[in-house]
């Protein structure tokens, strides 16, 4: 275990050394600030880094991850990051990003106890309860798990779209785009849901504020 832990700061040398070689002004320059055109909203699972998968380099995206991606309107933590991002970093695009396998909604299928995460858990059972026609329509338990997973990404893309900082964000014409995608960890490859939303116009009426 000791020497699993210092081989992370072997790494983190060699990390260093390597960006260096290739641009010796790297980390001066990330050390002047940060303007990211992206926040990214995923899961805290391991196999799904934000900067890796999609090929970013440090500084340039602004990044909040919890169990299953969600998007809670108590959450001040993700509600911090999410006005820090749009009213500080000016952030151009949020992604909300699930992915196929995801622990967080195969748990919210069952009704298994689990601890104090099943309170969290019942969150995304919002979800499938709000869904729950189409999704048991599906036989195929597999199929049906990974339906769950993109309704779930749909599903937190309006709830940052419903969000009194995104409102007024739009209000102010700031220019800023919601998206829905879902990473599958067997292939790597990531699937746009094309629920893009950019104005208070996308929303449900009951939804919009009187800004």
């Amino acid at each position: 275990m000791e020497k699993y832990y210092t081989n992370l700061l072997d790494k983190n040398k060699a990390w260093v050394a390597n960006n260096l070689e290739k641009d010796p002004d790297f980390f001066n320059r990330l050390s002047q600030g940060q303007q990211p055109p992206i926040l990214w909203i995923g899961c805290s699972d391991s196999r799904v880094p934000a900067n890796e998968i999609i090929g970013a380099p440090p500084g340039e995206v602004f990044v909040h991850r919890n169990i299953a991606n969600m998007v809670i309107h108590s959450d001040m933590s993700m509600l911090s990051v999410l006005d820090f991002a749009v009213n500080v970093l000016k952030v151009k695009h949020v992604i909300v990003c699930g992915h196929y396998g995801c622990g967080g909604v195969k748990a919210a299928m069952s009704n298994k106890q689990i601890g104090l995460i099943d309170n969290w858990i019942r969150h995304i059972k919002d979800v499938y309860r709000l869904n729950e026609d189409e999704l048991n329509s599906i036989s195929d338990e597999n199929e049906r798990f990974n339906r769950f997973v993109e309704v779930n990404v749909k599903e937190q893309v309006l709830d940052v779209a419903k969000t009194s900082i995104i409102q007024n964000a739009w209000s102010n014409g700031q220019e800023i785009h919601l998206h829905g995608w879902v990473y599958d960890i067997k292939d790597g490859i990531i699937e746009d849901l094309d629920v893009t939303l950019k104005n208070n116009s996308s929303l449900s009426e009951v939804y919009q504020l009187d800004l």
